[in-house]
């Protein structure tokens, strides 16, 4: 779906989405006072310390910190994206998802998917009936709820099958078409059945689904012999095998906790070991880990593991993603690499072994920073000065495209460890290339950005503001354009948060909490505005409410006026004022006599 999501039709799915009804959907709520609690989804507990709003349209949790919206709790409770998330509301609400116009053509997929559910649920119903698919996934040890779980089906062996069931009319069969199903001879542009034929023949077929379940291709594995072993869909309008993993649909549904995903090569090694209980298996369609894979993989967990087997072939396919994974190594996220024996894969090894012996080699599984080096070492004789050299020379492009941070920091001292160096002297000795160096400039900016960041809503009287905002949205209504005009002048770190809440909800007022912190999800501030949100407000009713920003306000400016005019007096006692500066004293002197009265 091209196009960005319009902020009002957020802020409008947001209002109309109950968020007790989601959350009760999922987890058994219990009303207590005007909120209600459970056992926290996010963690484990006894003792319920998850709480849901329905007045902020908000949920906490006290014992691990999880909090947000309806969207939200989609995005970390069902695994969605933000879009996908957006979609799931608005399906429940009956609502159409709109996009803002970007220039590119309109999304022609939302019909293509139920053409490929269809087709996976009739291959589905085919397995059983044909004896030598139902003989092949018996003797690959396939369960009958396995391959209800993951709609494993069988593709007869016919050019014109699907062709025949499913093409109706012209319309049909374009979809077909672009769908990948079917394949078009060399014509004269003309697309009747004559010209077409089916592309998945007498092979056992894997539906490979979206973040909702939605089929959008297909992977088709051979029965007995013959090339290519393995087939899948082609590039279309709803499937890019460059982002897709097998298995993350059924991994995000399994309701056990997702701390890390397992990426393997096959369909099989997915199932199988679904089958054997380890739900955090996917693997890649037909192609290497691309960034855009561990992208999708590190929204949903902090750790990611690569299986491979042990031969030649499986080392090569290991250091291309270990390349592929550099971009994405960050502090708070882990890479491992796992080799298996030679002559097995993780379907055959999980059935000879079982899934706790498996799972103890996921667990030994090789950091990448180990890897990395010992695969250069392979490369570099590290008993002399020339060899050490080379892992140096080796490891400075690899350590370039890894982002700053500590991750890379530490990484690039376990280099110079590798070779007898100290970090600070390998760094010395690259500082010729300032991708590679450590920059303290970059670090010290970095450092205040973060600082500014968290800054934000601290201090009494700001944090007072910016709380009575989260929680009674509606009273920046009654908030004059002279009261506004007042902080213009407020240099204090987080006025301008207080600033774009108020500018922001005066011009296009919120209903409740919710609706806020939607509108600053994507800014550096949201996760601060969040973690205030989960706060108890002591006020209840809006005129209060008012009341209390309006003191606020009024408070923040004068002491502004305050610190203002003890800077001038200062300043005055030791270097002459300019003309302006003169006469901004005068008028602070002036505004105090008046507040202080006769």
């Amino acid at each position: 779906m091209s196009g960005r999501i319009p902020q009002h039709f957020i802020d409008e799915l947001v209002a109309r989405t109950d968020i007790v009804e989601l959350i009760g959907s999922r987890v058994p709520l219990k009303k207590a006072g005007r909120e209600f609690r459970a056992c926290c989804p996010f963690h484990d507990e006894k003792t319920p310390s998850f709480w849901v709003s329905p007045d902020k349209q908000f949920y906490h949790c006290f014992g691990c910190s999880a909090h947000g919206t309806a969207i939200g709790f989609l995005m970390n409770y069902d695994r969605l994206s933000f879009p996908e998330a957006v979609e799931e509301l608005a399906q429940r609400a009956g609502l159409d998802v709109p996009r803002e116009d970007d220039g590119r053509p309109a999304d022609p997929t939302p019909a293509l998917s139920p053409l490929l559910d269809q087709v996976g649920t009739y291959w589905h119903s085919k397995l059983q009936r044909e004896p030598r698919a139902a003989r092949y996934v018996a003797e690959r040890g396939l369960e009958a709820a396995t391959l209800a779980q993951f709609n494993i089906g069988y593709s007869a062996n016919s050019w014109s099958d699907v062709l025949d069931r499913f093409s109706k009319d012209t319309k049909s069969r374009e979809s077909l078409v672009t769908t990948g199903l079917v394949i078009e001879r060399e014509s004269d542009g003309s697309r009747t059945n004559e010209r077409l034929y089916d592309r998945f023949r007498d092979r056992i077929m894997f539906p490979i689904r979206d973040a909702r379940g939605r089929t959008i291709g297909f992977g088709g594995r051979v029965i007995d012999q013959g090339e290519p072993k393995y087939l899948n869909s082609p590039e279309t309008p709803l499937f890019q095998k460059g982002r897709e993993l097998y298995g993350l649909y059924e991994a995000r549904q399994s309701r056990q906790t997702l701390d890390r995903l397992l990426i393997v090569e096959g369909y099989m090694d997915v199932v199988r070991l679904h089958q054997a209980g380890l739900y955090y298996a996917v693997a890649t369609l037909g192609t290497a880990t691309t960034p855009e894979h561990l992208k999708r993989a590190f929204r949903l967990v902090s750790e990611v593991v690569f299986a491979f087997d042990g031969d030649r072939a499986g080392r090569a396919a290991a250091w291309r993603a270990l390349n592929n994974a550099l971009p994405e190594a960050k502090q708070g996220r882990q890479l491992r690499f796992l080799f298996l024996p030679d002559g097995e894969d993780p379907d055959s090894l999980v059935g000879k072994e079982g899934r706790e012996a498996f799972e103890q080699r996921v667990a030994a599984a090789m950091p990448l920073s180990e890897y990395l080096i010992q695969e250069l070492s392979a490369q570099a004789d590290l008993s002399h000065a020339d060899g050490k050299a080379r892992l140096a020379e080796l490891a400075k492009p690899l350590l370039a495209r890894v982002p700053t941070g500590v991750y890379r920091e530490l990484l690039l001292a376990r280099i110079a460890e590798s070779i007898g160096l100290s970090a600070e002297r390998l760094a010395a000795i690259w500082a010729d290339d300032s991708s590679v160096q450590l920059r303290p400039q970059d670090r010290a900016a970095r450092n205040e950005r973060t600082t500014r960041a968290r800054g934000a809503g601290r201090g009494g009287l700001l944090r007072q503001a910016v709380l009575v905002l989260l929680h009674h949205p509606k009273v920046a209504g009654q908030i004059s354009f002279t009261q506004l005009e007042s902080l213009d002048a407020l240099d204090q770190s987080g006025i301008e948060i207080l600033r774009g809440l108020l500018n922001e909800l005066r011009e296009d007022p919120a209903e409740h909490t919710a609706q806020v912190l939607e509108r600053w999800r994507d800014r550096p501030e949201y996760e601060r505005l969040v973690r205030l949100a989960t706060e108890e407000s002591l006020i209840q009713d809006a005129a209060s409410a008012l009341s209390e920003l309006t003191t606020a306000l009024q408070r923040l400016v004068s002491e502004h006026r305050l610190r203002r005019f003890d800077q001038l007096v200062a300043k005055s006692g030791s270097v002459e004022l300019s003309p302006e500066e003169k006469l901004e004293l005068r008028e602070l002197m002036a505004s105090r006599t008046t507040q202080s009265g006769p």
